[in-house]
């Protein structure tokens, strides 16, 4: 599974440095919380499979699924 992207809030991963405690860094990367979801647009009259993040599984409990997937695909994203 894509570890990359949501198709919803377009989160990526954020990368930076761990620090010890004698202050040595060395790289580090906090992966996005992605999902594989499988939702059912009444709108498409079927169902999609999408990767979505936690923060975008509660966006389409707040806006639903229709006025999501129509903002996904208004972004060009293919679905």
């Amino acid at each position: 599974m894509s570890r990359q992207r949501c198709q919803v809030t377009g989160a990526t991963p954020s990368f930076g440095h761990s620090i010890s405690h004698s202050h040595h860094r060395t790289k580090r990367r906090w992966d996005v919380n992605i999902q594989r979801k499988t939702y059912f647009v009444p709108s498409l009259n079927r169902r999609i499979t999408i990767n979505v993040s936690a923060k975008g599984i509660k966006t389409i409990d707040r806006d639903g699924i229709d006025s999501v997937v129509a903002r996904v695909i208004a972004n060009g994203e293919r679905i």
